[in-house]
């Protein structure tokens, strides 16, 4: 028996098969013992040097026109659909994946799977359009922070080293440890390429035209916030902290953290996902904030503001200057109140569930950093 589980968790693999017109999962698990048979059978069985577990996978989805969209919506899920011209116009729009596939879950029933009695379609497209603006509201001020940080990383980087594009191709002007060194290979690739060919930066091509060098202050404008938060990880202890004193009450690596949390919630903005409920898989610190809006704990863990959209709320009070915050806050809650004011709209401990905002949220004004 030990021998059996410990093949299996040594060497498990899997592939695809179809059998009789379904699709099974087919886990191979290769083991020493030779079989004397070969039996092909909807059971495991052994052959040479394989043993195989067959796992039924559900059948792929099959393409439905827009007609049998709503069809299938209203006679199997228990969707209202009173304006059917209306419901068909928004499937081509936006797609059903998008749509429904994407902001159908608050007005599940669980256990039926189907639409709880009395859910319209409009439910679902006002919940989109609450998400739509909060996307482009968000964006707005993560761009304002990804400004900020391009603007301070490459003044103090510059200042220190030099406007020269041979000092931040320099592995040594970096924190070099064997942990950064092959992330510090793949930035300075990444910066390399983008210095030294031609792209879609006119800027960048006119520098290294004009003079042969492309200082750090041009090129940050032409790279991804992912990787711009990668340059701040891996620059030197001191320069992370020059730009972090920038911030009140935020250190090094607390600015690490918002960075890697802001980079997820910009890429969901910038491709039109869906924000209200996204979660990332790392969190933001432990703030005063947290603790002054008293938020709920399991043992010492924040159950909300660590990694949800309050999450990134929270992050803008730390990192967006208090008038800029202030406007965005203002527009926060216009967008939120006029969602909430709109008969088709969620219960509003609903909503803030599902964004992880604790109901006194607005009170985050009150409080110093």
């Amino acid at each position: 028996m030990f021998f059996f589980w410990h093949t299996i968790l040594q060497n498990t693999g899997y592939f695809f098969k179809s059998l009789d017109k379904k699709i099974f999962l087919v886990y191979n698990v290769f083991s020493d013992r030779v079989a004397d048979t070969c039996e092909a059978c909807d059971r495991g069985r052994t052959c040479g040097d394989s043993l195989y577990f067959l796992k039924e996978l559900p059948m792929a989805k099959p393409f439905l026109s827009f007609e049998d969209q709503i069809d299938y919506l209203v006679n199997q899920k228990n969707l209202i659909i009173s304006n059917h011209e209306y419901a068909l116009e928004k499937l081509m729009q936006i797609g059903y994946f998008s749509l429904v596939g994407g902001y159908k879950t608050p007005f599940k029933n669980t256990t039926t799977k189907k639409y709880c009695d009395g859910t319209t379609f409009e439910n679902i497209v006002e919940l989109y359009k609450l998400d739509e603006n909060l996307r482009e509201l968000f964006l707005k001020y993560i761009l304002k922070i990804e400004r900020h940080i391009r603007s301070l990383l490459s003044y103090y980087f510059t200042e220190k080293y030099g406007e020269k594009q041979i000092h931040y191709l320099t592995p040594s002007n970096y924190n070099n440890t064997a942990r950064n060194s092959s992330d510090i290979v793949k930035l300075i690739g990444m910066l390399d390429n983008l210095a030294n060919t031609n792209s879609d930066y006119p800027y960048i091509n006119h520098q290294r035209r004009a003079y042969g060098n492309v200082p750090l202050w041009v090129l940050v404008s032409g790279i991804t916030f992912g990787s711009l938060s990668k340059f701040y990880s891996l620059v030197t202890p001191d320069l992370k902290v020059k730009v972090s004193k920038k911030f009140v009450n935020v250190n090094e690596r607390q600015l690490e953290q918002y960075l890697s949390v802001i980079t997820k919630f910009r890429n969901v903005c910038a491709h039109n996902e869906r924000l209200y409920s996204y979660q990332t898989m790392n969190d933001i610190p432990n703030t005063a904030i947290h603790k002054k809006l008293g938020l709920p704990q399991t043992g010492t863990q924040y159950v909300c503001g660590k990694h949800d959209l309050f999450a990134l709320v929270i992050s803008f009070k730390y990192l967006l200057t208090k008038s800029d915050f202030d406007k965005f806050k203002g527009s926060l809650s216009k967008i939120l109140n006029h969602y909430l004011d709109s008969q088709n709209a969620l219960e509003e401990t609903v909503l803030y569930g599902y964004m992880g905002f604790p109901n006194n949220w607005k009170n985050i004004s009150k409080y110093s950093k």
